[in-house]
Order: C-alpha cells, then sequence, then structure tokens
C-alpha cells in the first residue's frame, strides 16, 4: 500500500466516563492490524485517551497508568473548591496530565490531536486548537457540579460530552478521508419497572437516553461506527477498567474487515 496514496483516517473518541477506556483497546487492535491513525478528536474521556495517545503514541503505557490506577489515587487527585460551579478545582488532575503529556503544546502533539468542550453559558461545542494540551484536556472533562468551569478566552468550558459526545465532524474537517467514531452510548435496554421508584436511577437512565439520542445523531456522518459492548459502567470503575479494555478490543476486531474493505474502496477511486 503506497503511503502517499491511502486514505487519511481520523478517531472520533465519544465521552463516557468509565466506559472510555474501551478507547484503549481500540486502538491497541487497529495498532496491531496496522490501521494508521492520522487524526483524533476526543470529547471528554475521549479527550482524555486520545490526546495522551496522540502526544505519546504509546498505547500500552497509556493502558498501563489506567490499569493501576486505585482508589487512593483518585481521591487524592480532589481539590476541593466549593464554589464558582464546581465542588472540585481540578488543578491536580491537570498537573498530572501536564506531567505525563511532558506538557506539550496541541500544536506538538505527534498526530494531529483537537479536544472538545461545552461553553456552559450558552451551550454551544467549543473545539480546542492551540494551548496546553492537559489544558484542553481538563476543560473537557470539567463536569459541572462536580468540576469547576475551565476558563479558555473568557469562556466558561465544561465536559465537551453535554454538546458534543462523538466528535466526527471535527475529524472530518482535520481532513479525515476516513472517520472512525467511537460511540460509548449505544442504546442498552433495561426493564424500567425492575428500577423502581428511586430518584437517582431514575434521573441516571433519562440522562442516558438524552446521550443516546446525541451520539446518535453525531455519529450519522461517520464511515465507520464502533459500540464497544461495556455494559453499564460507574465512575469508580476507572479502578477496574480490563473489562472495558476488553470491550474497546472486541469491538474493534469485529469492525476491522469493515475498515479494510473501505481503505480498499478509497484507493481505487
Amino acid at each position: 500500500m503506497q503511503q502517499e496514496k491511502r486514505p487519511k483516517i481520523g478517531l472520533a473518541l465519544g465521552s463516557g466516563g468509565a466506559k472510555g477506556l474501551a478507547h484503549i483497546g481500540i486502538i491497541k487492535v487497529l495498532e496491531e492490524n496496522n490501521i494508521p491513525i492520522d487524526f483524533i478528536a476526543g470529547s471528554s474521556v475521549g479527550a482524555i485517551i486520545g490526546g495522551c495517545y496522540a502526544a505519546l503514541r504509546d498505547i500500552n503505557e497509556i493502558e498501563k497508568i489506567a490499569l493501576k490506577t486505585n482508589s487512593r489515587q483518585m481521591f487524592s487527585f480532589i481539590d476541593p473548591a466549593l464554589r464558582r460551579g464546581g465542588l472540585v478545582r481540578g488543578e491536580k488532575i491537570k498537573k498530572f496530565f501536564e506531567q505525563f503529556v511532558n506538557g506539550i503544546e496541541i500544536k506538538d502533539c505527534r498526530i494531529p490531536f483537537l479536544a472538545v468542550a461545552t461553553d456552559l453559558n450558552n451551550g454551544e461545542s467549543v473545539v480546542i486548537r492551540k494551548g496546553k494540551l492537559s489544558h484542553a484536556i481538563h476543560a473537557s472533562i470539567a463536569c459541572p457540579p462536580v468540576f469547576r468551569p475551565v476558563e479558555i478566552e473568557s469562556r466558561s468550558l465544561g465536559d465537551g460530552g453535554f454538546s458534543m459526545p462523538v466528535p466526527v465532524d471535527v475529524v472530518r474537517e482535520m481532513g479525515a478521508d476516513i472517520v472512525i467514531a467511537v460511540n460509548l452510548d449505544s442504546y442498552q435496554s433495561t426493564d424500567i419497572r425492575k428500577m423502581g421508584v428511586v430518584f437517582f436511577k431514575a434521573v441516571q437512565r433519562s440522562i442516558w437516553l438524552l446521550r443516546h439520542h446525541l451520539s446518535a445523531w453525531n455519529i450519522k456522518n461517520a464511515d465507520i461506527v464502533i459500540n464497544p459492548q461495556t455494559g453499564r459502567v460507574y465512575w469508580n470503575k476507572f479502578m477496574n477498567g480490563k473489562k472495558s479494555i476488553l470491550a474497546g478490543e472486541e469491538a474493534a476486531r469485529k469492525i476491522l474487515p469493515e475498515i479494510r474493505k473501505l481503505m480498499k474502496e478509497k484507493m481505487e477511486k
């Protein structure tokens, strides 16, 4: 396959909390099967995995860090704010990412990368194109009321999943001929009669439904959609993420023939 003629491939890595560890498994399988990755855009946890991979191009190191994270380390990231829109400032998390990616700027990533956040004042999606990578990741994951919003260019930014959970169009605009979307919010049925009337579960279910429909709208322009079957995964599963990583690997392997077929078709045009 001639390098100059092959189609450019972009990854749109979706939001979804601890389910986002499936992104690691997907990237591992793409690497193992020599599927090139030319562009990456990420929203929320997709910005974490995508940004770190774009900077380091070492998915095995990212997996090691993810799997060795324990509850003590998770709690060490908490720096109480108690004011201004969030309980946690998030500066410790930003510092961790800055050290992990060696403080690089977005423009210096080994793979072109963009992060997506949400303007919390007007609901608009904001594509972060410049500045420190760690700052962009911090903004993309700042989910109120837990995390304080991040100020960038006089805008209060928060979790990208609120406005663009799967940034397909962003990757397309970066120049990708083939966009592979990773959707962590594919519909998973639940018998609501078994949920009872617990308020928290009802609210959570409503949010899942909203996320599902917004993600479905985002992925309509993707060439390939990967839907890892992670099941219900809560925030604490960041401390036991092997299941999600394996779900990503399995989903990626199933879609490999479709990716190869599309690459071949693009080259023959």
